[in-house]
Formats: structure tokens, C-alpha cells, sequence
């Protein structure tokens, strides 16, 4: 090898690419992450001279794109509101949810902000929207009372 001719060099580079997969999706437990690594070896040629310069070419590596597409967004399911009044805020709940929306609001209708930690224990007193309404996930909005405090129903 003369010092004015070029050579090629060949160089490896590993690329760890972070995969993450969602476990347990659809269950009422608490979903686990699980993370793998996905490991590429790309080799690239590079021309150079002596090493008294610098490289004359280098070839551009472009990865495939390996990320899949986003779904389209689904169309919200709008479902009729049950008439709630007056049941137990948990079978209220559950009325909701049978009729397909899965996530509502319940409020302290005494005023006093008391957060509904056992559904069981109060009554709901008021619903908003009204009964035939078109509802969608967190529309529904329940005012409640403890069982037992004055109440309409």
C-alpha cells in the first residue's frame, strides 16, 4: 500500500432499538410494560485517504421505517342515557356501563366536595344529561348523596 492511495475501511454499527409491548391490555388489572431490544448491525463502507486527511466519501445508511402506521381514531360510541335517578350510585354505574359508556362522573350534591370512595353508600339525586340523551365516555355526570341524608327520592 502506497501512502497516497486511497483505502476502504469497513466499521460496524449496532443500533439498539427500544420495543415496547403492552401486556395484559383489556383486563381490569394493572396493564405491565414489557421492553425488549431489538439489535440491527448496519456496515457502511468509507473511502479514505492517509490518515493525514479527511474521508473523501461516506455512504448515507438510511433504516427502513419499522414503526407501524397509527390507527385511525374511532368514532365515539354515543349511547341513550338510563334514567339513574334515585338508584344506588353503584347500580347507577353499572346501568351506564350496560348501556356501553364506561367512564361517568359523580359529584357530592350536598355541596360539602366529599369524594364517592364506596359507591355503594350513596343515592344520586340528580343526572345530568337527562334520561334519552346521547351520551358519550365521560358525559354522564351523577350528583349524589349519602344513603340516609335528605334526599328526593
Amino acid at each position: 500500500m502506497t501512502s497516497n492511495s486511497p483505502f476502504r475501511v469497513g466499521s460496524a454499527i449496532v443500533l439498539a432499538l427500544p420495543v415496547f409491548v403492552l401486556a395484559g391490555c383489556g383486563s381490569t388489572d394493572s396493564a405491565e410494560a414489557e421492553v425488549r431490544t431489538e439489535v440491527r448491525t448496519v456496515t457502511m463502507e468509507v473511502t479514505t485517504t492517509p490518515a493525514t486527511t479527511a474521508p473523501t466519501s461516506i455512504e448515507r445508511i438510511v433504516l427502513p421505517d419499522t414503526t407501524a402506521p397509527e390507527p385511525p381514531a374511532a368514532e365515539p360510541v354515543l349511547v341513550a342515557m338510563p334514567p339513574v335517578v334515585c338508584m344506588n350510585l353503584q347500580t347507577a354505574q353499572n346501568a351506564i356501563q350496560a348501556a356501553g359508556v364506561f367512564y361517568s362522573r359523580s359529584v357530592d350534591a350536598s355541596g360539602a366536595s366529599r369524594m364517592q370512595v364506596n359507591d355503594s353508600n350513596w343515592i344520586v339525586v340528580a343526572q345530568d344529561p337527562p334520561a334519552g340523551t346521547l351520551i358519550g365516555e365521560g358525559d354522564a355526570l351523577l350528583s349524589a348523596v349519602k344513603i340516609g341524608e335528605p334526599n328526593n327520592c
